[in-house]
């Protein structure tokens, strides 16, 4: 169940939120008793929304709440010496970082075996092929394992839990439900923004929703969803289309629409997503920081991943680039800790070999821009150019980050730029209700900010009906609801 969706929309959120005010008020009791009543209405619904993504997956989710839960207690200073701490991170990280590849790289390793030592008759360029597009023989037999929904993001909730415990920048969560609530917490649990506990532990326990803060929510969550349903879902036909052609036909032209409208598409899909989750938050009483500070705007690479999926970057910055010595060290250690960086971001989005170079070639241009092109783009006095180059390269890594093999990534920016240049063949996948998704994807990318004051939220509240009242109705109308192209 994704947040675009009509049960999600129409049964289970409405009701949640009955439950959720409703119950507490027939309690009759304080304000600290309320907040406990409503973590565990909070916590059951949570557990219920993952269970639509597979019953048996709530034993995986169960089990990393236990051992994480119980690593926090190992690697408190207060309770242990140095020598158990270390015992308890590492155990947390095995465990967590075990379950976060078997699930997403098992079977992208059965394949490149399989093709390697039972490839039988398979030509050495058919292996290749076998291995790069992380399709196997099937000679070992082995079923193919289902990736869990949301396992890349609360592994890794879970994680910067322990480490701050360790690192003691957070205290430890003796209540095993209220840390299960900041694990399973279903607006940020399948897809989003990565909270830190440090940031939420104390709402927790004591948090206060207000009427203005109500609304807020209300209107973040409206937004996010009529990016999602309108814009994105609108554009992901457009790029569907496009990639279901043979790609060595594909002329210049189509294959811009094609690269350009999947820029706009999975920037709303997620950015989307995450105004909803920010947006459900606010409705519960959470402040989750944001995730996406239009990226598109960016005049550096650098820039970029400042405003792109800000959770992510933020978390691989404090676990990973500052304890390896980010740029406080040489400049050769400091362009390997970004290369590092980069590899482990290309490897945590998908087991594809396509994730991989997307990933070293953002820590190859970074590394670039420190070392030389990043003067050139400070000192350029035409701004606007920067941001055109960089949407250029972005938007050509997208096609990379898309593409379902290395190979038909290189076929397609070789279109791209070889194609020919054949206008008319735009009607054939251009609509009006396409063209205004464009147009507005191009405007909001740009120029509209993504967080609404509460006095923005009063004065728009028919802007907020238009648009829940059009997303149901394209929802209602159509089937079509793609969650990005990858799963975490």
């Amino acid at each position: 169940m994704v947040f675009s969706s009509l049960i999600f929309c129409t049964i289970f959120l409405p009701v949640c939120l009955l439950f959720y005010y409703g119950i507490p008020k027939m309690t009759f009791c304080g304000a600290q008793r309320k907040i406990i009543v409503s973590n565990y209405i909070l916590l059951g619904f949570s557990l219920l929304f993952y269970a639509f993504g597979g019953v048996k997956y709530l034993l995986l989710i169960g089990a990393v709440i236990l051992i994480n839960w119980t690593a926090g207690f190992l690697c408190s200073a207060s309770r242990h010496g140095i020598v158990v701490r270390r015992i308890g991170l590492i155990f947390a990280i095995l465990c967590d970082l075990g379950a976060l590849f078997f699930f997403k790289y098992f079977n992208l390793f059965i394949a490149v075996i399989e093709n390697i030592f039972f490839g039988g008759k398979l030509s050495l360029g058919e292996k290749i092929s076998g291995i790069f597009s992380g399709v196997g023989t099937g000679a070992l037999g082995i079923g193919e394992i289902v990736l869990p929904v949301g396992i890349s993001f609360f592994t890794f909730q879970a994680l910067s839990y322990v480490i701050d415990v360790y690192s003691d920048n957070a205290e430890i969560q003796s209540n095993l439900f209220y840390f299960a609530l900041y694990i399973v917490c279903f607006p940020q649990l399948i897809a989003g923004p990565i909270i830190h506990y440090k940031d939420v532990a104390g709402q927790l326990t004591d948090r206060v929703v207000s009427s203005s803060g109500f609304a807020e929510g209300i209107k973040r969550f409206c937004f996010g969803l009529g990016k999602k349903v309108l814009i994105a879902n609108t554009l992901a036909v457009i790029v569907d289309r496009i990639w279901q052609t043979d790609l060595s036909d594909l002329d210049a032209t189509t294959a811009w629409l094609g690269a350009i409208c999947y820029t706009f598409q999975i920037y709303y899909d997620f950015s989307g997503y995450s105004d909803m989750a920010i947006g459900l938050g606010k409705m519960f009483g959470f402040d989750f920081k944001e995730n996406f500070n239009h990226p598109y705007r960016s005049e550096s690479i650098r820039e970029f991943w400042r405003r792109w999926h800000i959770s992510l970057s933020s978390w691989f910055r404090d676990y990973v680039y500052i304890p390896l010595g980010g740029s406080r060290c040489s400049l050769k250690k400091t362009c390997g800790n970004i290369f590092l960086v980069f590899l482990l971001t290309g490897i945590w989005h998908g087991a594809n070999f396509t994730f991989l170079v997307w990933g070293l070639v953002y820590g190859l241009l970074l590394i670039f821009e420190r070392l030389w092109f990043g003067k050139i783009l400070e000192k350029n006095p035409i701004k606007f150019l920067n941001r055109i180059l960089i949407f250029i390269i972005v938007t050509i890594l997208w096609v990379v980050f898309r593409a379902n093999t290395i190979m038909d990534a290189g076929i397609y920016i070789s279109r791209m730029f070889a194609g020919g240049i054949k206008l008319l063949n735009l009607f054939n996948y251009l609509s009006g209700i396409s063209v205004i998704a464009i147009l507005f994807a191009m405007l909001c990318a740009g120029f509209v900010q993504a967080h609404m004051s509460v006095k923005a939220v009063k004065g728009n509240a028919l802007v907020c009906l238009a648009i829940l009242v059009l997303s149901l109705i394209f929802m209602v109308n159509g089937t079509y609801n793609p969650f990005i192209y990858y799963q975490f």
